[in-house]
């Protein structure tokens, strides 16, 4: 028993390391700084209490940020899972070329986040206005140019990027429901929306569980898509939070207040994440 404790430790402890020096410490010294108005170059810094916090709430650029973040990530986490679920009903379907597909619809997260915004923004800006001009659809023209549009160009990278991760999750759960499940409900004359309604997605609650909590994790930390289709334009309206934070360190060399937002950042997701695990595993049942 203690040689299997010293090598469970032994194999374990690079994770741990790993973990304390990425997340962990950093997150306390980013938690110090917040009280601090610390520019990100100087030795020294002086400590301001609440200063920082309460410059936050007076911030209208911020707190559209956190306005424009939430309408993101809700109308993002919605679509991304129904997305997910319906490629994974499909590609659980016995046909030629389901794993074929399967491979096509992961595809797009393997993409880097900065190189994905920049050749949606090529999508958007050329391809969009090449369309425009041979169908005559205006609202193609100028598709990131204005706030309304930059909010959906966001969320259709965001939910083309992310539903094929998604889906296999799914597929995990999809197929762990017994098959005579499926059959009694077709014996006793359940159309497939009834199967689906009252079968198939009460038993994929853990995979909706994991799905949502990931989409808002995701949705939420967006960053590399929202610089490089917007870069907040035009004038702040599309900026998203971690942009906003970002913006705050390292163009305004604010970074004392930059981890004020931050801890706050943190503080807003974990407690829409950790609710959202509530609500759900309630829900989950067993097979």
């Amino acid at each position: 028993m203690r040689k299997n404790k010293i090598v469970f430790w032994f194999f374990i402890a690079p994770a741990i390391v790993s973990f304390l020096l990425i997340v962990v410490i950093p997150a306390v010294i980013g938690f110090f700084y917040s009280f601090t108005d610390w520019n990100g170059l100087s030795a020294n810094s002086n400590f301001v209490g609440l200063n920082n916090f309460t410059q936050i709430f007076v911030d209208k650029r911020y707190i559209h940020s956190l306005y424009f973040t939430t309408a993101v990530a809700f109308v993002s986490i919605i679509l991304i899972n129904s997305v997910a679920i319906l490629l994974a009903l499909l590609v659980t379907q016995k046909f030629k070329g389901s794993n074929f597909l399967r491979g096509l619809f992961f595809m797009p997260n393997l993409i880097g986040g900065l190189l994905l915004g920049f050749a949606w923004r090529f999508v958007f800006t050329k391809i969009f206005e090449a369309l425009a001009k041979i169908t005559g659809l205006g609202f193609l023209n100028a598709w990131l140019t204005s706030t309304t549009t930059g909010f959906w160009g966001i969320i259709i990278v965001n939910v083309w990027q992310m539903s094929g991760y998604m889906m296999l999750i799914y597929i995990a759960q999809l197929q762990q429901i017994p098959s005579s499940v499926k059959e009694a409900a077709k014996i006793d004359g359940a159309g497939a929306f009834q199967t689906f309604r009252n079968i198939t997605f009460p038993l994929i609650m853990p995979a909706f569980t994991i799905g949502v909590f990931l989409s808002i994790a995701n949705s939420f930390k967006m960053f590399d898509q929202n610089i490089a289709l917007t870069d907040g334009a035009p004038y702040h309206s599309t900026e998203m939070l971690a942009l906003n934070i970002y913006s705050t360190a390292f163009s305004s060399g604010q970074l004392g207040l930059a981890q004020a937002k931050s801890v706050i950042f943190l503080i807003i997701v974990a407690t829409v994440g950790v609710t959202q695990l509530i609500i759900t595993k309630r829900k989950e049942v067993e097979m």
